[in-house]
């Protein structure tokens, strides 16, 4: 006779569902029906400007948006590297400095070379970086885990060394007045300005939202599966007849792109662009949005874009600590949750939700637990 007993510390803890698992569970349209007021919400986020959140008097509150959104941008293309391929990149910030050059070069008064629209400077941008990626991904993604990382971080240095250097790039006079996108107010101001984060965090928004739905679609394609091979294991990838040098050129020029994006909106909104903005320091925190956020996830790499951004802008007294909070924050994490905040989840399947319930009764599962894994390890039958 066989017989199957729930402890009823596995019976309680059936009853007070995750919050992931409940919404894992749920349908398409129910996900959307709930994702819609919450990103109008978001939206109206500057406008609204609730006392609980708001960064003034030391910091205006719709700029703070925008860099927590621009932020939120560049973790989202830097995830596509690191947490979905699986390769460590030190130096992407040199992909996000030569989209704000390529928009400091084609939109400022001080460039010798013929002006072109914001927006169109903006697709310019991201095909320059994805160039950009092939160029330097070609010779150095044949490199793996600490090797890849060295020579990445060598990237992004000799990026800010020929700013430095390159005469037509201005060193440290930089470009001013650089471009922004078209509009204006009533009393015939501009409506993009660098006094004003409303329109560029709306604009940033919207650009997060079609990056989210496409870099979405790739995770659960083919593309998506090879990449998430790669990282699990390239070698096993491989033998199984991956080609996992095209895919990891495939991530390193999405990736790039997206950094690409991000870097001409923060000099659009800047208003300025120069060499000292694009160092070692400002890489090492876009590296650590997506470990704390965690690394394949790409709600929870958003989440780790708001910790890194807001909190130095709401908490001003300490922001000059925000290396060493983040540095101890790190450390925390990788011993008690390695997973980052948010693990990945795995989304191998293009129905995978289907799927995973059909199979197991739930959601997909994160993905440093067994995904065909017993709810209950302590059951027994």
């Amino acid at each position: 006779m066989t017989v199957t007993s729930t402890p009823p510390a596995h019976a309680a803890a059936k009853r007070r569902r995750p919050v992931s698992d409940w919404w894992n569970n749920l349908p398409r349209v129910q996900q959307w029906a709930v994702l819609i007021p919450l990103v109008v919400i978001i939206y109206l986020l500057p406008v609204l400007n609730p006392p609980i959140l708001t960064t003034q008097p030391g910091y205006d509150f719709a700029t703070a948006m925008f860099e927590v959104s621009r932020y939120a941008l560049v973790a989202i293309g830097l995830n596509v590297v690191v947490g979905q391929a699986g390769l460590l990149d030190l130096g992407y910030v040199g992909f996000f400095a030569i989209g704000a050059y390529v928009m400091a070069l084609f939109t400022s008064p001080d460039s010798s070379l013929s002006k072109l629209p914001f927006l169109v400077v903006l697709p310019i941008a991201m095909v320059v970086t994805m160039i950009f990626g092939v160029i330097l991904g070609t010779p150095t993604l044949r490199l793996r885990g600490d090797y890849l990382a060295i020579v990445t971080l060598g990237f992004g240095e000799i990026v800010r060394l020929l700013a430095d250097n390159v005469t037509p790039l201005r060193g440290n006079r930089g470009f001013q007045s650089v471009g922004h996108p078209p509009g204006t107010n009533a009393d015939g101001s501009p409506l993009f300005s660098n006094t004003n984060g409303t329109p560029w965090y709306w604009l940033c928004v919207t650009l997060i939202i079609l990056v989210l739905l496409l870099v979405g679609n790739l995770e659960r394609s083919r593309v998506g599966r090879a990449w998430v091979a790669i990282r699990d294991d390239e070698d096993a990838a491989e033998i199984m007849g991956v080609p996992t040098f095209k895919f990891k050129i495939w991530a390193f020029v999405g990736g790039a792109a997206i950094g690409g994006l991000s870097g001409a909106l923060y000099a659009g909104q800047l208003g300025f662009v120069n060499n000292q903005k694009f160092d070692v320091v400002t890489s090492m925190l876009f590296l650590a949005a997506v470990i704390l956020g965690g690394a394949g996830n790409k709600v929870g790499v958003l989440l780790g874009a708001v910790v890194v951004a807001y909190i130095p802008l709401r908490f001003q007294a300490i922001a000059e600590y925000k290396y060493l909070i983040f540095g101890l924050a790190l450390i925390i994490l990788m011993i008690f949750r390695p997973q980052g905040l948010l693990g990945a989840r795995q989304r191998l399947l293009t129905y995978g939700r289907q799927a995973y319930r059909r199979l197991l009764g739930k959601g997909e599962q994160v993905s440093s637990d067994g995904s065909l894994a017993t709810e209950n390890p302590g059951e027994k039958v």
